[in-house]
């Protein structure tokens, strides 16, 4: 990689040490004063590391490997014991790993060249439920997710505000089941502004949501269902391939407005008629209302553009295993979930240099190719502590590099396929944790 790559990647990692390392973050994010004080194996820093290195297997497994990758021994000795993890844990915020969350998407943002569309981020919003385990206080505090086939599990729900292009999270939450999406995609919207696209899905259309957005001094681009707007049956009606048009608010749209101090005037739009491979007959709607700069054309590609945040919560689930949880309480299911999204966001990060020389190098085959992510963050684990812990980090980052360049897979478009809503999901068990 360039020298200039090199010398952005080393200073994300010094900016996050320097955050991780500071008295005032530890300050911040220890539940007492007298926390971390001592001087032991089990420091602020360490339990942070222990946390974003992904611990998915036996616990103890887990802590006397860390150690033997901290030492170079070759036979791994008992440093710590789970239990005195446990307790250490106990004595540190979730709150630590949100923060150096922000710290290093917003200096990826600040010093790094992102990839855009038409000089817009495209930014999506989904949601997603997650197991938590099953206890009296998780029911309590998540809440409880009934079942017609059983008794029902605890249950979080996830959303996520989602860079498709980069595939960084810029934020995410972990709340009870009761909060709504809407609501928790409007808190989402604080992180939005000029030069945003958010591609909307069906599920969250509203005027009242785009009314929001257009605040924001953002821009949108949706997918209506039909069968309930009807300005879209009309338009979709006269058979135009697009126009602009005015949409107005209802009476529940206004009162949502004026709820959330916004304008209650008509919204100026562009509607797009887009006919899928299979005949099916979609309508999309968008502020974006320059059609000699972004032509009709574009807008079929564009909304498939949201299918990353899909595909994101695939790789949070089944890659990174954000529900094998390490603990039980729910302040161990909040570390869990935040340090996960860290690592998640790193490992993207880190493959960002990579896609522009593969793009070079695979210019002669069929398809265009990209890393394979999850052969990345298998790799992460364990290497991922060595990016904070050393101060030579380059040989390092070169080795991650090359192993991204050698193993990757194509990106074939176009495909989709029906989605089998009897899978069984995998649920992870407390007890019976793997040892590899």
């Amino acid at each position: 990689m360039e020298p200039q790559i090199e010398k952005q990647y080393q200073g994300l990692f010094e900016h996050l040490r320097h955050i991780l390392e500071s008295n005032e973050f530890m300050t911040r994010h220890r539940q007492k004063e007298t926390a971390f004080t001592r001087r032991r194996c089990l420091t602020f820093v360490v339990v942070v590391l222990l946390l974003i290195n992904m611990i998915k297997r036996s616990l103890q497994d887990e802590l006397d490997e860390f150690f033997r990758a901290l030492s170079g021994d070759k036979i791994a000795q008992r440093c710590v014991s789970k239990s005195a993890f446990s307790q250490a844990r106990q004595k540190l915020k979730y709150t630590a790993f949100i923060e150096l969350n922000e710290a290093q998407v917003t200096y990826f943002y600040d010093h790094f060249e992102p990839e855009k569309w038409y000089d817009y981020r495209l930014l999506a919003i989904d949601g997603s439920l997650v197991d938590v385990p099953d206890t009296d206080v998780n029911q309590q505090k998540f809440g409880h997710w009934g079942s017609r086939h059983g008794t029902g599990h605890a249950k979080g729900r996830v959303s996520q505000l989602f860079d498709v292009l980069n595939q960084v999270t810029v934020t995410a939450t972990l709340v009870p089941i009761a909060d709504g999406e809407r609501k928790l995609a409007t808190d989402h919207l604080a992180y939005v502004g000029p030069g945003d696209l958010l591609l909307i899905d069906r599920g969250y259309t509203a005027f009242w949501f785009f009314a929001a957005i257009l605040n924001r001094e953002a821009d949108f681009c949706a997918r209506l269902e039909v069968t309930k707007w009807k300005v879209a049956r009309q338009f979709i009606a006269s058979g135009a391939a697009e126009a602009i048009l005015q949409l107005k608010p209802g009476r529940e749209a206004k009162k949502l407005c004026r709820q959330f101090g916004l304008p209650v005037t008509p919204l100026t739009l562009r509607f797009i008629r887009v006919e899928l491979d299979n005949g099916t007959v979609e309508c999309l709607v968008t502020s974006l209302l320059d059609q000699v700069r972004l032509p009709y054309s574009l807008f079929k590609e564009l909304y498939q553009q949201r299918w990353p945040v899909e595909e994101d919560y695939k790789r949070l689930k089944a890659r990174l295993e954000v529900e094998n949880w390490s603990g039980l309480s729910p302040e161990s299911v909040f570390q869990d979930f935040y340090a996960a999204l860290f690592t998640k966001n790193l490992a993207a990060i880190l493959a960002q240099p990579v896609q522009p020389v593969l793009a070079v190098t695979t210019t002669d085959r069929k398809h265009r190719y990209q890393v394979n992510m999850t052969n990345l963050i298998s790799k992460l684990k364990d290497t991922v502590v060595f990016l904070f812990w050393d101060n030579q980090i380059r040989p390092l980052l070169h080795r991650l590099w090359e192993q991204m360049m050698r193993t990757i897979e194509p990106v074939r478009p176009s495909r989709s396929y029906p989605r089998n809503h009897k899978v069984r999901r995998k649920r992870y068990s407390m007890n019976y944790k793997s040892t590899r």
